[in-house]
């Protein structure tokens, strides 16, 4: 159990020929262990992911202003509505698409990412995101 703790009680019997009752009350009431799912919050964002979005926003910013003549990025989000005199065709190439719904991957149930946790650990965190599809 401490490889793997998604464990099912059944593969545990199966793997020690012992009935499923017998191994339940060993990891229940004898080793206090108990089948928790992680727990869901916000999408977290480390400062390196923080920086890296910075990094690659930053050049596409400048490009667009500097394609208007306007090297000065300190009028961005002034006035009502925001001053962004950026190059509309720019942004234009970049945001190109249709609606086809294309799955990346098939996310786990809840069930299939539950874990044991003995009483002094910590809860495990699953953090939230959008459908695993592209547009």
């Amino acid at each position: 159990m401490k490889c793997d703790r998604r464990m099912k009680i059944r593969e545990m019997a199966l793997k020690l020929e012992i009935p499923k009752s017998t191994v339940r009350e060993i990891v229940h009431d004898t080793l206090g262990y108990r089948k928790v799912s992680a727990r869901w919050v916000p999408k977290m964002l480390t400062e390196d992911h923080k920086l890296q979005r910075v990094e690659i926003s930053q050049p596409l910013l400048l490009r667009c202003l500097q394609d208007n003549g306007d090297k000065d990025m300190t009028h961005i989000g002034e006035g009502p509505g925001g001053d962004f005199r950026a190059n509309k065709n720019l942004f234009g190439d970049l945001m190109t698409g249709d609606e086809t719904r294309v799955h990346l991957i098939t996310p786990e149930t809840k069930c299939d990412s539950m874990t044991w946790k003995y009483p002094s650990s910590t809860g495990t965190k699953k953090f939230k995101c959008r459908d695993p599809q592209l547009k």
